[in-house]
């Protein structure tokens, strides 16, 4: 779940819950049946957004486990293909080194 995505869906239950307690209070109901609506209404959204938030932490850590995968992936490829490049380096400076020792050996004659 995307941030804006959160954002908008707190700013939606936030406003159903306060539009629900602005009805139940004016509604024609005895105080004690109006508080008796007001707790359950509170009780419902209380369980909705503790299952969100858990629905919510759940694939945040799919996510996040699936990106530490394929991070771990590419760090591999990336490591594997550098040592390849570093043989190759090595391989030229041992070439570039005989040939220094065969000037050298020339030059010493």
């Amino acid at each position: 779940m995307t941030n804006d995505s959160g954002n908008t869906l707190l700013a939606l239950l936030t406003g159903a819950a306060i539009g629900a307690g602005i009805g139940i209070l004016y509604a024609p109901d005895k105080g004690t049946k109006t508080r008796k609506r007001i707790k359950k209404k509170a009780m419902e959204t209380t369980d909705d957004l503790t299952s969100r938030i858990s629905h919510a932490k759940e694939e945040l850590t799919k996510t996040a486990e699936a990106k530490k995968v394929d991070f771990e992936q590419k760090l591999e490829d990336t490591i594997s293909n550098m040592s390849y490049k570093a043989d190759d380096i090595i391989s030229a400076l041992e070439k570039k080194l005989a040939d220094l020792k065969n000037k050298n050996a020339q030059l010493q004659k």
